[in-house]
Parts: structure tokens; sequence; C-alpha cells
């Protein structure tokens, strides 16, 4: 009877021995842990709209009309620095329009071909040209176009369909409730910084490139 009273007085006890041996003087404080954020306390982030998947889509075949482009400079470019851009814009683009179909894939959105005849005429809703795109005379006059006069040519239509893209862009932001999703943000906004650096180097270039002789 006695062993089991004195177990019940220390249990009594315990509490009050464990707050003094905390007071004494290099005793360790009580662990405190951080309060742990619930899903619930994080900002959720904003929806896309429609005019965001139309820019995506718009964008995919405005790029692809870029690789329709770059395509003809192996066999007609004269300047080894025409080559290298058109390098340079070719994987950009690849990469860009990679990013596109994923977001719209991810999202259920529609994710538009890139067959030739798609790419070389591709209107926005309201009928007309995209801004920047080229028409058919203008891809036909590039193709047959050889050596410096192609360089001048390619540099020109590819610096007017650059800021076709850059004016595509000003649109998404200036829509009401588009580009606030994260991800259609900072693709816009990167689009925006790598087409205005492209534009700065191909207009350098031209002024670079020897005069085109006139034809015959």
């Amino acid at each position: 009877m006695m062993r089991f009273a004195s177990q019940a007085i220390r249990r009594l006890l315990l509490p009050a021995t464990l707050a003094a041996a905390c007071a004494r003087p290099g005793a360790e404080p009580p662990v405190v842990r951080p309060a742990v954020a619930t899903p619930a306390a994080t900002t959720p982030q904003r929806r896309y709209v429609a005019a965001d998947v139309r820019f995506m889509q718009h964008m995919i075949a405005h790029h692809g009309q870029a690789l329709t482009m770059t395509a003809l400079v192996p066999e007609r470019a004269a300047s080894e620095a025409v080559r290298l851009m058109a390098q340079r814009i070719e994987v950009s683009q690849r990469d860009e329009i990679a990013r596109m179909r994923r977001w719209l894939i991810e999202r259920g959105e529609n994710v538009p071909s890139l067959d030739g005849a798609h790419q070389h005429h591709v209107t926005s809703d309201s009928g007309a040209r995209m801004p920047g795109m080229l028409s058919r005379d203008e891809l036909q006059r590039l193709s047959e176009s050889r050596g410096p006069e192609f360089d001048q040519l390619f540099l020109e239509y590819m610096i007017r369909h650059h800021e076709g893209a850059l004016v595509m862009v000003s649109e998404l932001f200036a829509t009401d409730g588009a580009g606030q999703e994260l991800d259609i943000f900072r693709f816009a906004s990167d689009v925006d910084a790598d087409q205005r650096a492209e534009i700065r180097r191909m207009g350098l270039m031209r002024d670079q490139l020897p005069p085109a002789k006139p034809g015959p």
C-alpha cells in the first residue's frame, strides 16, 4: 500500500520538479517549434483567362513562321553572322514553342499545329494577319533571293517579325485580367526581353552588311 502511495506522490511532484530544473542556472530552455503554414494560409495562384490562351496559340504560329524563315538561311545566306543569328533564333524559338505547347496541354487547351501552310498566313480573330507576320509574297521574295540580297532581306523581315511579337506581348498585358498567371507572366516577359535583344543585334548586323548588288 505504501509503495503505491509513493508512486502517486512522485507523479504529482514531477511537473514541479521539471519546472524547477528549467529555472536552474545553465538549464536548457524548452524547445519552441515555429508554427508551420498550412495550405490554406498560402496565396492562391491567379487563374489564366481566355486572352492568355489566345496569346499562346497565336505566338506558337508566330514563332512557327520564324522557323520557316530561318530554314531558308543555310542555302541562301552569304554572311556567317546571319547564319549564326538564324541558328540562335531557331534554338530559342523552338524552346519557346515547347514551353507554350506544354502550357496549353497542362491546362487542357487546344494546341495549334505547325504545318507549312498554317505557318505562312496565320490570322488573328479579327481576320487580320498577326503583327509582324510576312505575307505569302514576302516569303516568296525571301526564298528567291541569294547572297547579300538575302542577308539584307532576312534581317529586315526578321526585325519586323520580332517587333510584331513585342506588339503581341504589349497587347496581352494591356488586356484586362490577362498576363497575371505566374507562368504566362514569366514567359511573356522572357519573350519581350529576348526579342528586344535580338532586334538590337540584327539592327547592328544590318548596318554592317555590304550593300546588295542591284538586279539586272
